[in-house]
């Protein structure tokens, strides 16, 4: 066994996680100091939980904040990668509703649905360094009226950057740095400066770089961030900036099927840097003779065995190849991004308070792909195929709250103008020996654009809140309303559709209560109404289609809506922090773009309305301290979610698929996770379980992936107040299981390649160190 898997799996004897630890060393190294990690949601009428920075800090490194959230009842996160970071793979649903149904922001930025292809946003490990996350909170349910979002049918997640002050409690100056070094050559090094008092002007700049080989291929996957935030008091108000970068460029994972899995093994790949092979399998798949003859594929089953006999020339091919789709060359995520605001929060007499942010985001970015179906001019027989990314959006939002009585009266309001150009082109490859171009680089001289959009999206929302406080009682009402409309105009015409459509709902009610019960225990009850807006991109929405579908749908299309019943309750004491939780989700208009072929091929999707469903759920969470620093947490969650009706044609009224009554596809019923924690001042550590039930990949719950259970620890020593050392594993038990379902979109029935495999087992080391 190797020293640091020994030392690993000895740490579950200690129970780990920095729960209710009281840090030893300086704000410097671990911002936030005692306390609760975990805390649920005292006071609000709707489930709510927030973690804070000491539950991030017990991660590897630059793990994705999201995959901190995971532990939270009916958070569902996915990656293939042990870092949350790799976007391709990287989702999360919330009681049934999958990403693209969520709202996320970052300090009130709206980052849209955080999706690949974001046509809205940008995803929030772009937006900033996880070691200068101050909490994030999750919204089980739709999230606060205030919420920059108009998607948020299943839930919120907003994330917060850390105070300059959390930084700067030994005095004027303040530096962190980080360095980490683990499996497949990962290297992680953050440097962190902050500047100025606690109650005065104060910033910090900060600079991270991390990069990783994959964990099976090859390829490299990297990133660097830079952050920047200044606070400035300026008499009784207080101005506050924001600006960062970050450019990631990541060599992507083969997508799976099972039968891929069972014939091919779980560490295929694509065949980077084996240009030979690749050339091979296209030049099979445009064997125009052997397909015009009759010959079907040109990959029958057993044309590469088992054995690695040599075939085609003598070539040695690993695995059972049955088809071009088995192994593309190599595919890759390029993204570069500028986020920037500045906000101001200032009193209104001695009731009112008044806050208003600007804010702009610029994106560029492309995935690449290798693919077969189109050849290079120059006789290659494949070519490089691209989405291309630009995006300008500049927004403002801003609220006032006022106090008059019992009433903790609200109003705000959010404009944000987005235009996003998006383009399908294709490079050449430089021969049939040599692939002329990388994929960790954006290529040039595109022989053929095959579409080529402008899209501008204008948005508005508003809401109203009345927060009312009857002694033990508190009632929540308000509404939020919105007006979205999107506009597409063609650069290169294909067969994706020009024209404008918009969603339009004014009054999107919400109301709640708490009441408490004894000075530890109270319920909380509510209902919440939520409407989506349409996405405005070739590649989902009500623009993947052609123009006579569009024309036909865009006067009479319904938005996907939401109703959200919710009941709970909510004990806390010092020995014990938790929550239980019951909901019913009615959703209806349900939306979803289904592909045609393998996604490498770009086919348009055909947009159906799948009609309602309906989730019923339960959940419970707890955190208990057990004393002398040990300390327990536990979550677990219940989701029963069902296509309420089948899928028919819309013009002839046939059946297209049988779902009724069949469970929602990424819906696991049985969710449940488990930390032991321990932290006596200097030594801590942590042991997390992670349970998720059967997930169904096609509507008709013909083709699944089991359950399966992954097991995480860490462990830590301080060795000064100022030096630290930190040991992670992810998947310490090495289990093999797939981690992303979805990848290429559902299908209607049977197996298909929307799967990509989580990493193996992975160990990390970090040096800490600030002053």
């Amino acid at each position: 066994m190797r020293p640091l898997h020994a030392l690993l799996l000895a740490s579950t004897f200690l129970a780990a996680a920095p729960a209710f630890a009281q840090d030893a060393l300086p704000a410097a190294v671990t911002p936030t100091d005692g306390g609760e990690i975990i805390v649920f949601g005292r006071g609000e009428t709707r489930q709510v939980q927030e973690i804070t920075n000491k539950d991030l800090v017990t991660l590897t490194p630059g793990t994705n904040a999201l995959k901190a959230i995971e532990k939270l009842p009916s958070v569902n996160f996915q990656s293939a990668d042990p870092f949350g970071n790799y976007e391709w793979s990287q989702r999360v649903t919330i009681r049934s509703f999958n990403q693209n149904q969520l709202g996320f922001t970052f300090d009130g930025i709206p980052l849209g649905d955080m999706s690949y292809g974001n046509h809205n946003g940008l995803h929030i490990t772009r937006a900033i360094s996880s070691e200068n996350i101050g909490s994030v909170r999750v919204s089980q349910g739709a999230g606060s009226l205030g919420t920059q979002s108009t998607g948020n049918l299943g839930g919120t997640v907003e994330t917060f950057s850390a105070d300059p002050a959390d930084y700067l409690s030994g005095g004027s100056l303040a530096g962190q740095g980080n360095l980490t070094y683990g499996s497949d050559e990962t290297w992680r090094a953050f440097a962190r400066l902050a500047l100025g008092t606690r109650d005065g002007i104060r910033g910090y700049v900060s600079y991270g770089y991390g990069a990783t080989d994959k964990w099976k291929g090859q390829g490299t996957q990297d990133q660097h961030m830079g952050n920047a935030k200044v606070v400035i008091p300026a008499g009784d108000a207080t101005i506050d900036g924001w600006l960062s970068y970050s450019d990631r460029r990541e060599q992507d994972y083969q997508d799976m099927s099972m039968n891929m899995i069972r014939r091919l093994g779980w560490d295929w790949d694509n065949t980077f840097p084996d240009y030979a092979r690749a050339i091979d399998y296209a030049d099979r798949l445009n064997d125009v003779d052997r397909v015009s003859n009759g010959g079907g594929s040109p990959f029958p089953d057993g044309l590469f065995d088992y054995s690695g006999a040599p075939v085609a020339g003598g070539q040695v091919y690993p695995g059972n190849v049955t088809s071009a789709d088995d192994a593309y060359y190599d595919a890759a995520g390029l993204r570069k991004d500028w986020l920037g605001a500045v906000g101001l929060t200032t009193p209104i007499g001695d009731a009112a308070t008044a806050r208003i942010k600007g804010y702009y985001h610029n994106n560029s970015g492309m995935g690449l792909w290798a693919t077969p179906y189109t050849p290079s001019p120059n006789g290659v027989p494949m070519s490089v195929r691209t989405t291309e990314y630009d995006m300008d959006r500049i927004g403002v939002f801003g609220s006032v709250d006022y106090s008059l009585g019992i009433h903790a009266l609200s109003a705000g309001a959010w404009y944000e103008n987005n235009k996003f150009h998006q383009a399908r082109r294709f490079y050449a490859f430089a021969s049939r020996t040599e692939p002329g171009l990388s994929f960790r680089d954006y290529p040039e001289n595109p022989f053929f654009t095959q579409w080529e959009f402008d899209f501008t999206t204008n948005t508005f929302q508003y809401h109203v809140q009345d927060k009312i406080d009857l002694g033990m009682v508190t009632i929540n009402l308000g509404w939020k309303g919105f007006k979205v409309t999107n506009k597409a105009d063609a650069i290169v015409q294909a067969s994706f559709p020009e024209g404008k459509i918009k969603v339009e709902d004014w009054f999107q009610p919400h109301a709640g209560f708490a009441v408490e019960l004894s000075p530890e225990a109270e319920i909380f009850g509510g209902f919440t109404q939520v409407t989506r807006a349409f996405s405005a991109a070739t590649t989902t929405g009500p623009f993947s289609t052609n123009q006579v579908g569009f024309d036909a749908i865009r006067d009479d299309l319904k938005p996907e809506q939401s109703d959200t019943y919710e009941l709970g309750l909510r004990y806390n004491t010092p020995m014990f922090n938790g929550v239980l939780g019951a909901y019913l989700v009615n959703f209806r208009n349900r939306l979803l773009a289904v592909t045609v072929g393998s996604p490498i091929q770009g086919l348009a999707s055909a947009l159906q309305n799948v009609g309602g469903v309906r989730a019923l759920g339960f959940e419970a969470a707890g955190d208990l301290k057990l004393g002398s620093g040990f300390g327990v947490y536990a979550s677990y969650s219940y989701t029963d979610a069902t296509y309420r009706d089948d899928v028919l044609n819309s013009s002839d009224g046939t059946l297209v698929a049988a779902i009724k009554g069949k469970t929602v596809v990424d819906s696991p019923k049985h969710m449940a996770r488990g930390e032991f924690n321990y932290d006596d001042g200097r030594a801590f550590g942590r042991v997390g379980v992670n349970y998720m039930s059967r997930r169904y990949y096609s509507y008709t719950n013909d083709a699944s992936v089991p359950g399966r259970v992954i097991v995480d620890a860490s462990i830590g020593y301080r060795l000064t107040d100022r030096i630290e050392v930190q040991l992670n594993a992810t998947n310490l038990f090495d289990k093999k299981y797939v981690g992303t379902i979805g990848s290429g979109g559902f299908v209607n029935s049977g197996d298909a390649q929307t799967l990509l495999v989580g990493a193996p087992q992975q160990f990390f080391a970090t040096l800490k160190t600030g002053f």
